[in-house]
Parts: C-alpha cells; sequence; structure tokens
C-alpha cells in the first residue's frame, strides 16, 4: 500500500477525521503530512485537523466529537433533542470547562454557544445520546432543566416556559433526580418555586 492509501486508510479508520497525531504514530513525518495535503491527497480542515477531500463537508456532530470532545450538549440544544423545544437552534450550545475558553473561541468549522462551568458542577447529570449516528456528551433532562433556570436570562422566555411545561409533561421525568441536582447545583430554592408553580398549575 502505497503512503496516499495509507494516508486515506488512516483517516477513514478515524471516522472521516484524523489528527497529524495519528499520521504520525503511522510513521509519517510532519513535513510528509504537508506535502500530502499540497498535492490535494488530504484535505486540512483546521490546524492539526485532516479529511479526504472528495468528501463534503463533515457533519458538524462529528466535528464536535473530534474538536471539542470535553464539549457537553446543554440548554437550547439539550431542549430541542430532548423535543422541550421545536425550535432549531442556530448553533451548538455546550457546557465546557472553563479551561477551555481558547479552544473555544477558535473553533469556526461550526457555530457554537458556550457555556463555562465550575468544575465541580461539570459532571452532574452527564450523559450520552445519540446524534444522527453521532455518541456525544449531553446533559439528562434533570440537569438540562436546572441549566435553564439557572441561565434563564439568557433564553427566550417562551422558549423557557413551553420547556417547563413539557418537562412536567414529560412522562421520563424524575423529579427526585431534579431536587438532588437542584441541591448539588445550589439551585434548591428557585427550582423547587419553578416546579411548584407549574404543578399547581
Amino acid at each position: 500500500m502505497d503512503k496516499a492509501a495509507i494516508l486515506r486508510k488512516i483517516i477513514e479508520d478515524n471516522n472521516g477525521i484524523a489528527k497529524t497525531s495519528d499520521f504520525v504514530a503511522n510513521g509519517f513525518e510532519v513535513y510528509e503530512v504537508a506535502t500530502f495535503c499540497k498535492k490535494g491527497v488530504i484535505k486540512r480542515i483546521r490546524k492539526g485537523f485532516y479529511q479526504l477531500p472528495q468528501e463534503e463537508d463533515m457533519p458538524q456532530e462529528l466535528l464536535i466529537q473530534e474538536l471539542l470532545p470535553q464539549g457537553i450538549v446543554c440548554m437550547e440544544s439539550a431542549l430541542f433533542h430532548y423535543g422541550y423545544s421545536d425550535i432549531v437552534p442556530d448553533e451548538w450550545s455546550l457546557a465546557v470547562p472553563r479551561t477551555a475558553t481558547r479552544v473555544v473561541s477558535n473553533i469556526v468549522e461550526f457555530p457554537i454557544k458556550g457555556f463555562y462551568i465550575r468544575p465541580e458542577f461539570l459532571e452532574i447529570g452527564k450523559t450520552t445520546d445519540n446524534f444522527n449516528g453521532v455518541i456525544l456528551p449531553i446533559y439528562d433532562r434533570e440537569r438540562t432543566i436546572c441549566d435553564c433556570i439557572k441561565y434563564r436570562k439568557r433564553l427566550d422566555e417562551e422558549l423557557f416556559d413551553n420547556a417547563m411545561k413539557a418537562y412536567i409533561d414529560d412522562k421520563d421525568k424524575n423529579l427526585e433526580r431534579l431536587t438532588e441536582y437542584a441541591q448539588e447545583m445550589k439551585l434548591y430554592p428557585k427550582v423547587m418555586g419553578v416546579m411548584e408553580d407549574l404543578l399547581k398549575g
């Protein structure tokens, strides 16, 4: 197998996006990667990341998986995923560690709305789910509701109201878990206040 074919296989084996380090791990020198890129054998999509040139642009879900693996789907994106909103977000709401500020600011491959989370709160309610065939981290329903109440001023009021009502009507909701998260995130009075109003209504 010639080197061009090996490069293509490395990209295919990495779900369509390979890093410079993937090529180096397979015996390539950095200058060789740059040379094959100039020849059009591979296509640079950003510094250190490559795909095959004949392919269409990578799905945003794959780009998130590769470029921001520490990102967790949250807020508007999570609301839409769980069916609590019918508004298709025009950017990805992603929770990231506070240390990822520079990484997020350098991303231009997909639209992103970053939420910088304190370390002690980052893993609460974190799970994974399928996004068009790509498995991404996402906050569960209860963490999503806690976040929406915490960041209420950053949400459209109608979207917030509809999302809260949709959660109350959701047969998969877990109010015990919601209470637990609210206590852990020091949001208990706010979360319980919203829930009590909704349950009364």
